[in-house]
């Protein structure tokens, strides 16, 4: 059973997706949204879904230090909902406390120029979203 994380921000979706025995996580892309123009990348979800298979889907819950519930939360919140019910799958929030923050050292400790740095860190966030589901689940 395939299952997806992502990794939702203000203006892009990092997208990851495990192994098919669940263990790993792997980044595949990285959607760009406009949330201004309620542009979501629903439809390019729903695409990787079909492509890959994916039985469950995992979205970062960017709670406050304090477990608090803030606006980029609430923005997650919405989206797992939407998904929800495009997808009729099983979708999961999960808490992503400072996992840009550590995609970011991730990068800054392989020397990752910061062009690239920008181009990959939503990937990288969502696999370490994923990964830490599967982690908690295996």
């Amino acid at each position: 059973m395939r299952i997806m994380g992502l990794d939702v921000g203000s203006k892009t979706v990092g997208v990851a997706i495990s192994d098919e025995l669940g263990w790993t996580a792997q980044g595949i892309e990285t959607i760009t949204i406009n949330e201004e123009a309620k542009q979501f990348g629903y439809k390019r979800v729903q695409e990787l879904v079909l492509l890959y298979q994916v039985e469950k889907v995992v979205v970062g819950l960017p709670k406050n230090m304090n477990n608090t519930i803030g606006p980029r939360a609430e923005s997650s919140q919405k989206y797992a909902e939407v998904l929800a019910n495009r997808l009729g799958k099983e979708v999961v929030l999960w808490d992503e406390r400072l996992t840009t923050a550590q995609a970011e050292r991730t990068l800054l400790e392989a020397d990752v120029s910061r062009k690239k740095r920008k181009q990959v860190i939503d990937k990288l966030a969502a696999v370490m979203i994923l990964q830490s589901y599967l982690d908690a689940h295996n």
